[in-house]
């Protein structure tokens, strides 16, 4: 029999860190998501005798790992055992103490047997332990390091684009600090699968229903890197941001109890190409066609700001998540030395997913965020030292440019666009009104987002 033990101290006290485990989508937000894990069913309780079953894939194969919640003694502990998987034998003590300045102590244990006697994998089982458990006690700390920052009363948050990288996110953090969600969907049809989803954009009685929620945030639109982009999908792009938004916005404006704040998804495409600027929320919007949707997605949010509604526009840059996004597609590459994309010398505007969801609950309880915000981290760097970075922390040597003419090639104006523009965007805002960052290094976040920080046992 082995052991792995792992202890972090969290800034709340037991009964809140413990109820953070408790709430739904606790297991989904402490999944890392370098692993393709899901969870195939669970009741969503902690008690006695619950069961949760997840699905392992690794390439064509899939593992199911079945197990049963065996002791449950809230605010103290709580314990699953494996009824069906991996290990011979695995148990988990999830246990919450006292902390002895303040705060609490969160103390995972875990006893575990491999199979066939553990003659196979033994050290390749540990490393997963331990980049497991750096991940998980690092997301815990940081999300309810937000919570005791804010200590936010219990809100009502509707969220457009939650099934999104970016919105699923959200909306796992916003419940487990304690707010309760209601998913906003196009169609009537979907909107009905939920009981805590509406559908504001298909008739006037289904957005009266908004009245008297706390906050709306706004991310729905069509993805942009998807395909090149002919007339009728730059049309596509344009309409489901700015045509909805604006629908979304006059509808907030006309409830009875409208919301207190409405954030909605801009880019730092808006600044266009602007090689070498240091950009911020007061510099001028450039001429390209994202910069010109992302003015007009901007606009559209006016009759809420009219209606005396808290806008704040957040403007994202390149979100890291290996989930989805910009990193997902470049991780291939990379593993086979892909380097810098054209002469790599244009600006990358980065920002790690979990300080997006940060920084959008910011701006939901700081009524100091209003009109633009710049969503990207403090410290943008070249497209050439992003591509070296990634090679570092993945152990591969950025060695294989790709050439401009070969993108443009391949991908037409989404090549200049998304790959070649230059933004060189700093956080202003944020850091005005004391948005302290998760991440501010390129090399932590990837380091974080990829799983390589490991974490000791401490016995």
């Amino acid at each position: 029999m082995k052991k792995y033990v792992a202890s972090t101290t969290l800034p709340v006290g037991v009964e809140e860190a413990f109820a953070y485990h408790e709430r739904r989508g606790a297991l989904d937000r402490l999944i890392p998501p370098w692993k393709n894990v899901t969870v195939e069913s669970s009741d969503g309780s902690l008690k006695r005798d619950s069961v949760v079953v997840l699905k392992l894939k690794s390439g064509p194969a899939a593992i199911r790992w079945v197990a049963q919640h065996t002791e449950y003694d809230p605010p103290k502990c709580f314990v699953d055992v494996q009824r069906r998987g991996p290990f011979a034998h695995w148990e988990h003590r999830h246990q919450f103490d006292a902390a002895a300045s303040a705060g609490s102590v969160l103390r995972d244990s875990i006893s575990y047997k491999l199979p066939l006697g553990g003659f196979l994998g033994a050290s390749i089982v540990r490393k997963e332990l331990e980049t497991m458990f750096a991940y998980r006690h690092r997301v815990t700390r940081d999300d309810l390091e937000l919570a005791a920052k804010y200590q936010a009363a219990p809100m009502q948050i509707a969220v457009s684009g939650a099934s999104g990288l970016v919105g699923k996110k959200l909306c796992s953090l916003l419940t487990l600090l304690g707010h309760r969600v209601i998913r906003l969907e196009r169609s009537l049809d979907r909107a009905e699968e939920d009981q805590d989803a509406l559908a504001p954009w298909e008739s006037s009685s289904e957005a009266e229903k908004l009245s008297g929620i706390d906050a709306v945030v706004h991310l729905a639109g069509k993805p942009i890197a998807q395909g090149r982009w002919t007339d009728s999908i730059k049309q596509q792009i344009r309409d489901s941001r700015v045509d909805l938004t604006n629908r979304l916005a006059a509808a907030l404006a006309k409830l009875p109890t409208p919301p207190k704040v409405m954030v909605c998804a801009s880019a730092v495409g808006i600044y266009g190409d602007r090689g070498n600027e240091v950009l911020t929320e007061s510099s001028a919007p450039g001429d390209t066609f994202l910069a010109k949707v992302a003015s007009e997605w901007e606009q559209a949010c006016r009759p809420a700001e009219q209606a005396g509604i808290r806008v704040a526009n957040a403007r994202l840059g390149m979100v890291l998540d290996p989930r989805g996004g910009a990193l997902e597609k470049m991780l291939l590459p990379a593993k086979f030395f892909g380097g810098a994309l054209g002469d790599g010398s244009q600006w990358w505007s980065w920002i790690s997913a979990d300080d997006v969801i940060g920084a959008i609950y910011h701006a939901i309880c700081d009524q100091r965020v209003s009109g633009p915000f710049n969503l990207t981290a403090p410290e943008p760097l070249t497209n050439r030292d992003f591509a070296r970075t990634l090679g570092q922390v993945i152990s591969r040597p950025a060695l294989i440019p790709a050439p401009a003419f070969g993108l443009r090639l391949a991908l037409g104006e989404m090549a200049d666009a998304l790959l070649l523009a230059s933004t060189r965007v700093i956080p202003s805002v944020l850091q005005d009104t004391g948005y302290e960052f998760r991440f501010t290094c390129v090399d932590e976040a990837l380091r974080y987002h990829l799983g390589v920080n490991r974490l000791e046992s401490i016995e």
